[in-house]
C-alpha cells in the first residue's frame, strides 16, 4: 500500500467523511434526493467531479435516494484518490443541500463452504454468469448481483448449512444490527469474531454474518469500533 494511502480507520474517522461509510473495501454512500430530477442533477454533478479527477465512482439512480461507491480498480483497494473524490462529492451534495444517510447502507455477498472450492467455482461462474477473482470469488460483471465467495472447510460438516449469507454494514450499524436479528428470533452462533463478523442464524439453522471492516485489512486491523 503506498505510504499516502488511508487506511479504513483513518477514512471512518476522517471528519471530512461523515457521509462516507467503508464497506467490503470501498468508500460509500447514499443520499436522500426526495424526487428523480434532484437525484439526476446529483448525478450530473457528480459526474463533472469525476470527470476532473479523472477517477470514477459507481453511481446508483433510485427514487428517492442516490447511491454512491468507490474504490480504485487499478489495484483493487482504496486509495487517496478515493479520498479526494469523496470529499468533492460531499461538497456537491452540501451544495445542492442534500442529506447522507450512510446508515442505511448494506452490501450483500454469498458463501458457499467447501472442501474443494476450485472444483466448484467453474460450475457457479457459468450458471450465474459471473467472472473469476482473487481469492476465489465470483463477481457479476455488471457490478449488480451480490458477489460469490467460498470458505474452505477443513473437513466435512453436518448439521450446518453451506451456504450463507455476509450483510456487510457500516461499522457503526453492526451491534444495532445484531441486537434487531437476535430480537426477531435469532440466535447467536458465535462473536468470538467479533467486531470484523458475527454469524447468527434462523430458528431452522440458516446462517447470516453481520460484518464490517474492522480487523479485515485494508491496511490496518482496528477492531475498536471506532
Amino acid at each position: 500500500m503506498a505510504t499516502d494511502d488511508p487506511t479504513h480507520h483513518q477514512l471512518s474517522t476522517d471528519p471530512e467523511l461523515g457521509d462516507w461509510r467503508v464497506l467490503l473495501g470501498r468508500l460509500c454512500t447514499r443520499y436522500a434526493t426526495g424526487d428523480m430530477a434532484t437525484g439526476a442533477e446529483l448525478v450530473a454533478r457528480v459526474a463533472e467531479v469525476a470527470d476532473r479527477l479523472d477517477h470514477h465512482p459507481d453511481i446508483d439512480l433510485r427514487y428517492p435516494h442516490v447511491s454512491i461507491s468507490t474504490v480504485s480498480h487499478d489495484v483493487g483497494r482504496l486509495t487517496a484518490r478515493d479520498r479526494r473524490l469523496a470529499v468533492a462529492v460531499s461538497e456537491v451534495a452540501r451544495d445542492l443541500g442534500l442529506r447522507a444517510v450512510p446508515h442505511d447502507l448494506a452490501v450483500l455477498e454469498i458463501a458457499l463452504d467447501a472442501m474443494g472450492p476450485d472444483a466448484l467455482s467453474p460450475f457457479w461462474a457459468a450458471v450465474l454468469g459471473y467472472a473469476p477473482e482473487p481469492d476465489q470469488e465470483l463477481a457479476d460483471p455488471a457490478g449488480r448481483s451480490p458477489g460469490l465467495w467460498f470458505q474452505q472447510l477443513a473437513e466435512p460438516r453436518t448439521g450446518r448449512g453451506r451456504f450463507h449469507l455476509d450483510v456487510n454494514v457500516p461499522h457503526d450499524v453492526a451491534p444495532e444490527r445484531v441486537a434487531a436479528a437476535l430480537a426477531a428470533g435469532g440466535r447467536l452462533v458465535t462473536d468470538e469474531y467479533a467486531p470484523s463478523w458475527w454469524v447468527l442464524a434462523d430458528d431452522e439453522g440458516n446462517e447470516a454474518c453481520v460484518c464490517t471492516w474492522q480487523g479485515r485489512g485494508g491496511g490496518d486491523d482496528d477492531g475498536d469500533g471506532a
